[in-house]
Order: C-alpha cells, then sequence, then structure tokens
C-alpha cells in the first residue's frame, strides 16, 4: 500500500529540515498533550521534528526523501503508512501525527490503526474554516480548494479516535516551524521560493501561478499596501490559524 504522502513528499519534501525545524512552544504543547506516554510511535513523522528526545520513539514514514533528513540520532524509522501499521494492538503509550492527516489516503482508516496500536493519540491537525482565513490565501486561493486542504475537522478526527477533547495551538509571532500560517506577520518570507517549497499547499500549486501572485505580494508589501491592510496583526504576539490538537489520553 502506497500512501498520498509519501510521492508528494519525495518531490517538495528536499528543503524540509532547513525550514520545518520544530517550533519549541508548539513542541511543548505536544509534550503536555502526551502526558506520562513513555514509549511514542510517530505517524507520518517525516524529519522528526516534534519526536520528544526524552522518551522512546519509533518513526513511521513512507518517504524516502523525508527519511534521509533525520538527524544523526533520530528515533528508527519504519517504511510503512498509517492505514496499515505493522504493529500489534496496544504497542505503544501513544501514538502522534503532526501535520500529516490531511495528505493520507484513508484519514479514517490511519486514524483508526493510531488507536489500535497505541493507548493515547495525539494529532496536530488543523479546523479547515479557520485555517481557510488566512490572508496568504487571498493571494493563492486555489490552496483553499485543494482537496487535502479541505480536510477532515478535528471534531470528526475525535470521535474516530475517541478523543477526550480539543485544544487550539496558537502560532507565535516568531515561529520557526515554517508550515502554511507560520509567517502570518513576516509577508516577506512568502517571496522566498525554497521556504515556499516546503509548504504542501502552496507546493501543490504550479509553480509559475504561485510566482506570478508572490510579486503581487512583493509589491504590495513595498508600497505599503500589505501594512496598512494587516496593521493589527502587527500588534499582535500570536494568533489563532486554525490549528488544533485532538487528544486522547
Amino acid at each position: 500500500m502506497v500512501s498520498g504522502a509519501a510521492p508528494l513528499y519525495d518531490g517538495i519534501g528536499r528543503a524540509y529540515a532547513r525550514h520545518r525545524r520544530p517550533d519549541p512552544r508548539v513542541a511543548a504543547q505536544i509534550g503536555r498533550a502526551l502526558g506520562e506516554a513513555r514509549t511514542i510511535l510517530n505517524v507520518g513523522a517525516g524529519t522528526g521534528s516534534y519526536e520528544p528526545p526524552d522518551r522512546a520513539v519509533v518513526a513511521v514514514e513512507p518517504s524516502p526523501v523525508m527519511a534521509a533528513q533525520r538527524p544523526r540520532g533520530a528515533a528508527p524509522v519504519v517504511r510503512a503508512v498509517a492505514e496499515s501499521l505493522p504493529f500489534a494492538d496496544r504497542s505503544f503509550d501513544a501514538a502522534l501525527a503532526v501535520f500529516t492527516i490531511h495528505h493520507w489516503t484513508d484519514i479514517t482508516g490511519g486514524l483508526s490503526e493510531m488507536a489500535r496500536v497505541a493507548r493515547g493519540v495525539v494529532v496536530l491537525t488543523f479546523d479547515p474554516v479557520v485555517h481557510g482565513q488566512f490572508w496568504l490565501f487571498d493571494y493563492v486561493p486555489e490552496v483553499n480548494t485543494i482537496p487535502s486542504y479541505l480536510g477532515m475537522h478535528p471534531d470528526a478526527v475525535a470521535e474516530v479516535i475517541g478523543a477526550q477533547w480539543i485544544e487550539p495551538v496558537m502560532i507565535p509571532a516568531d515561529c520557526v516551524d515554517g508550515f502554511n500560517w507560520a509567517y502570518w506577520r513576516r509577508p516577506e518570507r512568502y517571496l522566498d521560493s525554497e521556504v515556499r517549497a516546503c509548504m504542501s499547499g502552496l507546493a501543490l500549486l504550479p509553480d509559475d501561478l504561485v510566482a506570478r501572485r508572490m510579486e503581487q505580494l512583493r509589491a504590495d508589501i513595498d508600497d505599503g499596501t500589505w501594512h496598512a491592510r494587516h496593521a493589527e496583526l502587527l500588534e499582535m504576539d500570536a494568533i489563532d490559524g486554525g490549528l488544533r490538537l485532538v487528544v486522547r489520553r
């Protein structure tokens, strides 16, 4: 079985280790959600950004490009997919999935597998309605038509895994993990094509289309239009971009 995420990240994941670094505030919130779990299965692990260093982790990652960027000393990685995890029931204290489920071929199947192999489940995902209201998508509204970005609502994720709660994950103004919303107060970062290549929502669109739209953003930054339009953002230290942590203990 081949995950839909594997060929995607084989293509766009080549610079992930440079631009998709774990933000310590997001990592701390994930750590609190994991509670006292000592053995962790990280599903759709990528380069291992949010794997807790003080716990025993096994990573699952279908993309060899992503797996090859895991740092020396990172948790062992199994090449498999969420929808068919090669582990016995209740093999782990907790299963973790971070910024990944929207790319799975069968989200419900993958979440059910996580709930099968672990006693607890922690999923960092997004509310597609809130996420879709980002100012960047005024320039590239096509992002909100990508099927994976219409996503499974966190309430539906919670129902599948039997979660006890859902909590918002605020995005700090100086976020160091370069996902779509990361630079909400630093618009000039979106002008860098390598930065954009690490954001699946932009990387899934034609390069020439995105480049043209970013030239409009460049013009709006240069003449002050962006700053006038979004002046209130410059006063904020963090924002709700729709990120949600769904937790079953």
